[in-house]
């Protein structure tokens, strides 16, 4: 599979130690970091037609994985 934008690590590399021990270390971030992962390659899966889907639901999982990514910045901003 192609490379697939908006990884964590990529949209906050200077983060990248944190995203690693708090998903290690702490179990909420872990699950919003897993959820954030399933929503970005099912809109990457979504935008390159590997598995189409209606516009509706394309635009809803980018506002999740915009509020996911909002949630993880705030834990890793604190």
């Amino acid at each position: 599979m192609s490379h697939t934008p908006h990884e964590l690590h990529e949209e906050f590399p200077e983060f990248g130690e944190k995203i690693t021990s708090l998903k290690a270390d702490d179990a909420h971030f872990a699950k919003l970091a897993d959820e954030y992962h399933e929503v970005n390659r099912a809109v990457h899966r979504a935008e390159t037609n590997v598995e189409p889907i209606a516009e509706t639901a394309e635009v809803e999982m980018r506002k999740r994985r915009g509020q996911l990514k909002d949630e993880l910045y705030r834990i890793l901003s604190a």
